[in-house]
């Protein structure tokens, strides 16, 4: 999994009803746009995220 700043996570919701959640990836700390990644979502937070397979990166 590959990111650049401004791309896009898509983190599926891993049990019933629980809901997707995406954010703007703003800081790519791993090596060659490898994870972790700093995430600002949509709700406001932000996060170190080192994405399961549930996660897609959308590009920007």
């Amino acid at each position: 999994m590959n990111a650049t700043a401004g791309d896009r996570l898509l983190v599926h919701g891993s049990t019933v009803g629980e809901r997707d959640r995406t954010g703007v990836i703003i800081e790519v700390r791993g090596p060659n746009g490898g994870p972790p990644y700093i995430v600002r979502f949509d709700d406001g937070h932000t996060a170190l995220v080192f994405p399961g397979p549930d996660s897609v990166i959308v590009p920007q």
